[in-house]
């Protein structure tokens, strides 16, 4: 990958908010919007949902998974140059009181700061999601494999 695409990578994981979360319902894809943070290099990503919401409920049965971010459509002619990468991994809940919780959750609430009193209610929880590998599409004819260490070499980007 150029140096301009990590550049790019690193814009979106960092500057966009929200990802398209995919799970697996019924041996069937479902995808929903959802909100993220991540850890300075990438390595980990973390969502904050209502234990209820069908996508959480999927992650119960089957941790596999995958996030969509996307640089935003700014009406562009051809929208297919948009930059976007797909990360596929695992997620797990995370338990208040284990190592590094109060600093998601601060990280969280910094980043949506309406979600603070979410964390009061116990149908909410953090989760863990743990890359494997994916593909980036920086534009048109600038497509790459990723994988771990591809997103912790470009988060020093």
């Amino acid at each position: 990958m150029d140096a301009q695409s990590e550049k790019i990578l690193a814009h979106i994981i960092r500057n966009t908010r929200i990802a398209a979360l995919g799970t697996l319902r019924d041996e069937a894809p479902h995808i929903t919007m959802i909100q993220f943070v991540t850890v300075q290099d990438f390595s980990t990503f973390y969502i904050f949902a209502n234990r209820l919401d069908p996508h959480i409920m999927d992650l119960q049965k089957n941790k596999l998974m995958s996030l969509l971010i996307a640089e935003t459509d700014d009406g562009r002619a051809d929208p297919r140059t948009l930059a976007r990468v797909s990360i596929r991994g695992s997620a797990e809940p995370m338990q208040n009181g284990e190592p590094g919780f109060t600093l998601i959750k601060k990280m969280y609430i910094e980043r949506f700061p309406a979600s603070e009193a979410l964390f009061k209610n116990a149908d909410f929880g953090l989760w863990r999601i743990n890359p494997k590998g994916g593909r980036f599409i920086a534009g048109l004819e600038k497509a790459y494999n990723i994988s771990l260490e591809t997103l912790q070499k470009v988060s020093e980007r």
